[in-house]
């Protein structure tokens, strides 16, 4: 138990660097990875499995019971972050279809994996953040195929019910399985809880090289538009992180919760939008999702640790219990 505490205590604080090498190791050695580059389906759906098994009952009740913090967190980050994305979009990209399409469906996808680690080592609620992060999940699939149809499908044909199909699959079934498993089976799964967290990292690495290695022929293709599409990702992150901090704190929110909501609004499950994008619209829709990974980890990880290193009491929570969405 020690050894996979160490192990994932580890992948857990350096998770931007393991996520930049798996991507540099992707894209130089792309042909390495065509055994699982059909296993990103699979890698999130696990992934979502795993956050239905971790979930805390008694915790995500307390949180239930009093859901106005989780009800601003969701509005923030489906208001701010859409309105955002949307504008970035047609600010920068208007011209380029593909690569627009792509950053909307990077903003318009459910909060991402390293919400839920970042805010734990922010000294945030970690309830509140899976809460968060399963509303998200529940609305998703009705959510961003239509937001894509409005605003991308004015720049490329956009098909709702392949698209809202695929999230069901993806997402919808394997959060709702775990969660069934949890509650048939509750002593059988509470041996596989100590793992989740390890595991969910460990998918979430073959998803990244998944997605890097197919989507590595446009990146090379499109190198000249790169150092753009990362400054458009940037401000898509931090933008949303800002004001969903500001606005949380300016309605009184405990500061906890404040920076759970911070994290959730700025932070997309990006491996989840390259997936769909590769599927339903091109690889090079994938860019942009690919970058914004890259970016929200890094930028997610300077956050959190700025924060860790400001006297706080930390919430009694086991940190491993909440890496998993």
């Amino acid at each position: 138990m020690k050894v996979i505490q160490a192990i994932t205590t580890l992948i857990s604080k350096y998770l931007p660097v393991w996520i930049v090498l798996l991507s540099f190791i992707a894209y130089f050695f792309p042909n390495v990875f065509i055994p699982i580059r059909s296993w990103t389906g699979a890698g999130l759906g696990m992934i979502f499995l795993l956050m239905g098994m971790s979930l805390s009952a008694e915790k995500l009740f307390a949180v239930i019971r009093n859901p106005k913090h989780a009800l601003l967190g969701v509005f923030l980050k489906w208001s701010i972050m859409v309105t955002v994305t949307i504008a970035i979009a047609y600010l920068f990209f208007q011209e380029n279809a593909e690569i627009a399409t792509g950053l909307i469906l990077a903003g318009t996808v459910p909060s991402g994996t390293s919400a839920n680690i970042y805010t734990f080592i922010a000294g945030g609620e970690a309830a509140l953040s899976i809460t968060m992060a399963t509303m998200d999940t529940f609305i998703s699939p009705v959510l961003t195929p239509t937001l894509v149809q409005v605003f991308a499908g004015k720049l490329i044909p956009i098909a709702f019910w392949p698209l809202f199909i695929n999230i069901i699959y993806i997402v919808f079934i394997p959060l709702l399985t775990g969660l069934l498993l949890q509650w048939k089976w509750a002593k059988r799964i509470e041996v596989v809880k100590p793992y989740t967290a390890v595991l969910s990292q460990l998918a979430l690495f073959i998803v990244v090289l998944s997605v890097i290695s197919n989507a590595q022929p446009s990146l090379q293709d499109n190198l000249s538009v790169l150092p753009k599409i990362f400054l458009a990702v940037f401000f898509q992150v931090t933008i949303p992180m800002v004001a969903g901090y500001i606005i949380a704190k300016s309605m009184k929110v405990p500061e906890e919760n404040a920076r759970a909501i911070l994290f959730h609004t700025g932070i997309c499950n990006t491996a989840l939008a390259a997936t769909l994008a590769m599927e339903h619209v091109s690889s090079l829709a994938a860019v942009p999702a690919v970058a914004n990974m890259v970016v929200n980890l890094t930028i997610g990880a300077i956050v959190a640790n700025l924060f860790a290193r400001r006297k706080w009491k930390q919430p009694d929570a086991n940190p491993f219990k909440s890496t998993v969405t």
